[in-house]
């Protein structure tokens, strides 16, 4: 959007609605503002993935306009509130008395007919009352015409504003907004006083963004403070936290695979995919340091607990897996939001569940060394 103040171009990703950019705003000339939008319309139609695109209509309403000559009204001695006066009650109405039956009454307006008021060429032969008896035609003493005009001035925080608005599809929403800022910051001089801004959903996307930056480190943070806790153990706790890894690379091939462009419920997946990654490789840690504590050399433990917790660490990664199998092939309402999250956490779960079977134990021998330390 582009306007005196701020616009917006409206973006969709794979046809969900999205505000994603808002437009040139502040400055004082609607006309600039008006063509300011039409050149970005131009430019984001090049960008690979819009769709639908298309300015707010600002312009297009027919306005007549009557503008008196001064200098005819001051020989025939007429003033401009008189002629104002004219066209008000002609195009507008006046009131000119009431109507009563009964107890209800009504207003008796006087005002041309539509045939003569949608006529310019009519409108001009509308007598002006002189001084006396004499009349002169509006024509004569105003000049009036037809001109396009403004459907609406919108405005937003006191500013006017343009809208862009366009549909993304066959790429995600962040890289088309951001080759759309690189093309209009190439292409498009915007002028002193008028900015483009990106909001709706995509202002939404960074805020989210920005907030995940931050929950994520703390959740992980939180999951190893936990894990040391529960085991008493960094080396331990860094074994079970490589889980998270390999369970987000299984995710970022399953959205690969399935061509699903990285999103923020995709990025919710990874976080709930950590969870299950880590309570997958806590379950097979625990049982191989309670075999240490009951005796058992190294290799044996290990093996043993490989082995043992198989059925248990399947039925942990399947109860979790089988569950958003039907969210990852949904096609209905809230697939845009399902599907990213589920594929990630089927993903992931089939890559940690490997991990935890075969590579979590030879880690651990590894951290552990050849002699067989006893458990800290």
């Amino acid at each position: 959007m582009i306007g005196t103040s701020s616009g917006v171009f409206a973006a969709s990703d794979k046809g969900r609605s999205v505000n994603a950019l808002r437009g040139p705003a502040a400055g004082d000339d609607f006309d600039q503002l008006i063509d300011l939008g039409a050149q970005i319309e131009r430019v984001i139609r090049e960008v690979p993935g819009a769709a639908d695109v298309a300015a707010e209509q600002a312009t297009g309403l027919p306005v007549l306009t009557v503008s008196p000559k001064r200098n005819v009204l001051g020989r025939y001695g007429v003033s401009i509130e008189h002629v104002q006066d004219l066209v008000s009650t002609a195009l507008g109405g006046a009131v000119a008395g009431q109507v009563y039956e009964g107890d209800r009454r009504w207003d008796v307006v006087v005002r041309l007919p539509e045939s003569l008021r949608s006529d310019p060429d009519r409108l001009a032969i509308l007598p002006v009352h002189l001084d006396g008896p004499d009349y002169v035609p509006l024509g004569e003493v105003a000049t009036l015409n037809v001109a396009t005009g403004y459907n609406q001035v919108y405005r937003e925080n006191g500013k006017r504003r343009v809208v862009v608005g366009a549909n993304v599809r066959g790429r995600d929403l962040g890289s088309f907004v951001r080759d759309v800022k690189r093309t209009i910051e190439q292409r498009v001089e915007v002028p002193p006083g008028y900015w483009v801004e990106y909001g709706g959903t995509y202002e939404q996307l960074e805020s989210a963004a920005t907030r995940l930056g931050i929950v994520v480190p703390l959740t992980l943070g939180l999951i190893v403070a936990l894990l040391l806790l529960a085991l008493g153990s960094f080396r331990d706790a860094a074994v079970i936290f490589t889980g998270v890894p390999l369970a987000i690379t299984g995710g970022v091939l399953a959205l690969m695979v399935r061509g699903i462009p990285f999103s923020i419920s995709a990025a919710v997946g990874f976080i709930a995919l950590s969870g299950i990654a880590m309570l997958n490789g806590l379950v097979m840690v625990s049982f191989i340091r309670d075999l240490r504590k009951q005796g058992s050399s190294l290799d044996d433990a290990i093996v043993e607990g490989a082995v043992t917790r198989v059925r248990p660490v399947l039925i942990t990664a399947l109860v979790a897996a089988l569950g958003f199998v039907p969210m990852a092939f949904n096609t209905g309402i809230g697939s845009e939001v399902q599907r990213p999250l589920a594929t990630t956490v089927v993903g992931g779960i089939a890559s940690s569940t490997l991990l935890t079977l075969f590579v979590l134990p030879a880690l651990y021998r590894v951290v552990h060394g050849a002699r067989g330390r006893d458990v800290t």
